[in-house]
């Protein structure tokens, strides 16, 4: 089981703080006032202009679903402006103020205009960087446990002895670093997500926050992996929860958190030989008139993976140097254009996955500061064979153990290639790809076999015969 670590986390931020998201209420709560949003009223003002600007006249409960705030909030505002004749209503399509249709007037569409060519951010009401940073110190992945039960459970799915089990589960609970070094095609990466999905459980984030003025989105639906968002901009009759007829028409459900944020599973960032150091700031999308998050904040509460270390365009020395401080105090300073730093939550597991020697790559003194190095291992023969077998019976292939002895006496020995666990599914699926072709059952036959070797491996093996197709498409030796 997943349990909570009690503790206190010493962070740049300012002191101890208790990192337990069920001391502040465990989600994050609705908001019922404008001061509670912990946003300013000119803000919520220039963000209604904004959005009535982009998406024209709209009706009170879809500018409640766009702005993520509660119409109970947006009423006071939506009436001041109003009365200063920025905005007006065109009609209604339901009873109530949250029922009619707002639009901006000539006045209103003008001060639109020129809020949109200095700050065009049009979406979710962002929340402060102070509110972000006291969820993620909650949910940070230093206040999870993994047991030995857990972690053995959690891997079963890979092939995989159990010390080296017992090394990661650990470093795992350490919730600072892990190097995973080894061989290319041992499953670092494939270890690395199930890391996450051992820690388990959901955490909230917001889809915006607000720093110094900026909005930088966080909220990522190509990382982020959403749990349940009854505010989703889908239509309210696709809501989860209690239910209520509205006089508009539409079912509406109660949110049971700040609408602001969403429930996400804990994520897994991966990131590759492409990183760049200039990648980890924040990126500006004018277009959209927002800062973009980093790789490592949208990872906050999980996973951040430095696949193929080493193999970046940056030297591993001058990587590491960016994450020394984020890993010791637990915040990162982004820069932004203008040069002004801003310092955010650095809350996620951070791996280093590489198929380099480590000892190669940096200095001493940069390992002493990664807590775990964790070898990946090639796998054993009797892994090799567990882990073709469960390839087989996944991909619906007969298995005959008699192909694992033909891969070691044939390829493995004679040309002198190390077995990787990659290797086993990749053989299935040339197998497959044959069979498919000549509309012959998939089996680990002795020629099929040997096809896809001859075709996977770079060298034939000594006295290994050219392969042919017979009349009746059958692989031979020929």
């Amino acid at each position: 089981m997943v349990t909570k670590a009690s503790g206190r986390a010493d962070d740049a931020f300012g002191g101890d703080e208790y990192l337990d998201a069920s001391d502040m209420g465990g989600i994050p709560p609705v908001p019922t006032t404008l001061e509670e949003t912990g946003l300013d009223e000119a803000f919520v003002l220039d963000l209604i202009l904004r959005t009535l600007y982009q998406h024209g006249a709209t009706v009170g409960d879809r500018l409640e679903r766009i702005l993520r705030l509660p119409y109970s909030i947006l009423d006071e505002p939506l009436l001041s402006l109003q009365q200063r004749r920025l905005v007006e209503v065109r009609g209604t399509q339901g009873q109530g103020r949250r029922g009619y249709i707002y639009d901006l007037t000539s006045e209103g569409r003008e001060r639109a205009r020129e809020l949109m060519e200095t700050a065009g951010y049009v979406g979710p009401a962002p929340v402060p960087l102070e509110t972000y940073r006291r969820w993620m110190i909650a949910q940070s992945v230093r206040t999870a446990r993994v047991s030995r039960d857990r972690v053995h459970e959690g891997m079963k799915h890979l092939v995989l002895d159990s010390a080296f089990m017992d090394t990661l589960g650990p470093a795992i609970n350490s919730g600072r670093s892990i190097f995973l070094y080894g061989n290319s095609g041992n499953g670092k990466t494939v270890i690395a997500e199930a890391v996450a999905r051992l820690i388990g459980g959901t955490i909230f984030i917001p889809q915006a926050v607000r720093m110094d003025g900026h909005v930088v989105q966080v909220y990522d639906p190509t990382v982020h992996h959403v749990v349940e968002d009854a505010w989703a901009d889908q239509g309210y009759e696709d809501f989860p929860g209690e239910r209520g007829a509205a006089d508009d028409g539409f079912v509406r459900a109660p949110a049971y958190h700040d609408p602001r944020f969403v429930e996400i599973e804990r994520p897994v960032v991966v990131v590759g030989g492409e990183l760049t150091l200039d990648q980890l700031e924040l990126q500006h999308d004018p277009v959209a008139g927002v800062f973009r998050a980093p790789a490592q904040v949208k990872a906050n509460g999980g996973v951040l993976v430095i696949d193929d270390f080493g193999r970046q365009r940056v030297r591993p020395r001058d990587l590491l140097n960016r994450w020394m401080y984020p890993l010791e105090r637990h915040v990162d300073f982004l820069s932004l254009p203008t040069g002004q730093k801003l310092g955010v939550p650095f809350e996620c597991l951070l791996i280093f996955a590489t198929n380099l020697n480590p000892a190669d790559l940096v200095e001493e003194a940069f390992l002493r500061r990664i807590r775990y190095k964790v070898l990946v291992e090639n796998p054993t023969r009797s892994q090799y064979s567990e882990i073709l077998k469960r390839c087989c019976e996944a991909s619906e292939v007969e298995f005959l153990s008699e192909a694992v002895d033909q891969v070691y006496d044939e390829y493995y020995g004679p040309l002198g290639i190390a077995p990787r666990k990659c290797h086993p599914r990749d053989i299935v699926r040339l197998v497959m790809d044959m069979a498919g072709y000549t509309a012959e059952p998939a089996v680990l036959s002795p020629d099929a076999v040997r096809w896809a070797c001859r075709s996977y491996f770079l060298n034939a093996a000594p006295g290994d015969e050219r392969l042919s197709l017979d009349g009746s498409g059958a692989v031979h030796a020929g």
